[in-house]
């Protein structure tokens, strides 16, 4: 077992935990998942920070993640705000779903750390059904070249303290590049490390 898989998913709430609690950080999740519907699929879900946002009415849901780890803790995590998922550990560069599987699929702060995002971007508009709606949220490289230059000497270092993330990535681009992007909101969080403030928040649909 590596260093990230026992260790990772402990990290991950322990780092993550305290900004969850941020008004801001729990309406942007809000907002990101207000428009899930119908059978749902969240992937990369970690430990489930995404879950006690969910819309009511979404009763449908299978989440992934490439650590057992992380799936445990979303699972207790599930039932510790009452809802039911299915939880498939699974690389979102390879999914384990037929095509059109899915209504929505979300992935939020996961593209900064995948292998390959087209790849990623692929399998997601893979199990999308034709016009299924990809909600994301996603820390991306600045448009202030101080703070991109930030990212760029440190991505190196802040890739082993948070689990391979690439605080610089130009994902945006890549996103547009595979699917038709209906709305999108950019900015920059008011906390954290000024390398991974800057987002993009948006929902995205498959071409019909």
């Amino acid at each position: 077992m590596s260093f990230n898989e026992r260790f990772g998913p402990a990290i991950y709430d322990l780092l993550g935990g305290p900004f969850e609690k941020k008004p801001l950080i729990r309406k942007q999740r809000q907002k990101l998942l207000a428009t899930s519907e119908g059978r749902v699929l969240e992937v990369g879900a970690g430990t489930g920070f995404n879950l006690p946002h969910y819309p009511a009415g979404v009763d449908d849901l299978t989440i992934t993640d490439g650590m057992d780890g992380m799936l445990r803790r979303a699972e207790k995590r599930a039932a510790n705000t009452g809802r039911h998922v299915t939880a498939t550990r699974a690389s979102v560069e390879e999914l384990p779903f037929e095509d059109g599987s899915f209504d929505t699929v979300v992935a939020s702060l996961l593209l900064c750390s995948v292998d390959d995002q087209s790849r990623a971007l692929a399998e997601i508009r893979r199990v999308l059904r034709p016009a299924g709606r990809y909600l994301f949220l996603e820390h991306v490289r600045s448009t202030d070249p101080k703070i991109a230059h930030s990212q760029d000497r440190y991505e190196r270092l802040w890739g082993k303290v948070a689990m391979g993330c690439h605080p610089n990535r130009e994902t945006l681009p890549r996103i547009e590049s595979a699917f038709a992007v209906d709305e999108l909101e950019q900015g920059v969080m008011p906390s954290g490390p000024k390398i991974v403030r800057p987002y993009v928040l948006g929902r995205a649909t498959t071409p019909v």
